[in-house]
């Protein structure tokens, strides 16, 4: 039966390990957790120093994993002090034996153990290393798999359009049974005796040329990955305007595997504007549970400046129940 202190929390690519103060000449080997494709362990063994090691789960069906991470150990406690090692480049994992992280410094009470995944990569058959987050494959089941190829063409060729759509930027030719067939919100303004109807012209003054392009590639069938990854934000904002679920779900999931420290405040803004409470959720975790606040007091400062009210209120509950917990 797994016991509660085996137990690693994990948020995006993040995986966090709360060890309580154990004997010297003991080990110690966490429960799984997954990351990626693999199931992970965590293990430490302390004697004179404290060696530390990460390993796959042993006798997987995938290709051994090739990791880029930062693992850090710190002392519980408002201060979490660090001992940090180096980010760990493309180490091929193959056994149990591919990374030991000794640390000589004496550590008492609970400690914790936090490891960033920066990448994960499959290794190929002699080819190439693919990463296993945002591939082309994944992004194919963000699109809408019914929509047919000619719709693309209907975009780029501007086939019949009938409507004008004016960006910030210029403007663009679209399809208002197209448009209304993916957005309750655009068929309201094409059923009734509206501007935009009797105009057909739409404004959408808050996004650019670009930005818009990629937004109706989506909705036509035909957007690329590298698209959606450049205007994920934009793209968030357009769903919620135009109440399109399953590209604001896209969003959503992207953006819960990709949270880093130069992200997370702005993540977590866009989560509260658009009421996405598992990404606000797991922006809460980056920043308090797994101590990332620590890092980020000049950009916190800043972006109090411009924050919801609500929003620095939750976030300064958050803190009180760290600081308590701890």
């Amino acid at each position: 039966m797994s016991c509660p202190e085996s137990k690693v929390e994990t948020i995006s690519r993040m995986a966090q390990w709360k060890v309580e103060c154990f004997s010297p000449f003991s080990y110690r080997r966490s429960d799984a957790f997954k990351v990626g494709l693999w199931n992970w362990h965590l293990a430490v063994e302390k004697n004179r120093s404290i060696c530390i090691r990460l390993f796959p789960e042993p006798g997987r069906k995938e290709q051994p994993p090739i990791a880029t991470f930062i693992v850090r150990a710190s002392i519980s406690g408002s201060t979490r002090r660090p001992f940090a090692t180096p980010v760990i480049n493309d180490r091929l994992f193959r056994t149990g034996e591919d990374f030991l992280w000794h640390i000589d410094a004496a550590i008492y009470g609970r400690y914790i153990i936090d490891v960033e995944f920066l990448d994960l990569k499959t290794g190929a058959n002699g080819g190439e290393a693919t990463s296993v987050w945002c591939t082309e494959e994944s992004m194919q089941t963000v699109l809408n798999k019914s929509t047919i190829s000619c719709l693309s063409r209907m975009l780029h060729d501007e086939l019949h359009a009938d409507v004008t759509i004016h960006t910030s930027s210029g403007t663009l030719k679209a399809h208002k049974a197209i448009l209304s067939a993916s957005s309750p919100v655009f068929k309201g303004m094409f059923q009734h005796s509206l501007k935009e109807n009797e105009s057909s012209t739409v404004v959408i003054d808050d996004m650019s040329n670009e930005s818009c392009c990629a937004f109706l590639a989506y909705i036509y069938g035909g957007m690329k990955r590298n698209e959606f990854l450049e205007h994920r934000f934009q793209l968030l904002a357009a769903a919620h305007k135009y109440d399109i679920i399953d590209l604001k779900d896209a969003c959503e999931e992207s953006l819960l595997e990709d949270i880093n420290s130069s992200n997370v405040l702005e993540i977590l803004n866009d989560a509260w504007l658009f009421h996405l409470a598992k990404l606000k959720k797991a922006c809460m975790m980056f920043l308090f549970d797994f101590g990332k606040i620590h890092d980020l007091k000049d950009e916190i400062a800043s972006f109090f400046q411009y924050a919801d009210r609500e929003l620095m209120i939750e976030m300064f509950q958050e803190g009180l129940n760290m600081w308590k917990n701890d």
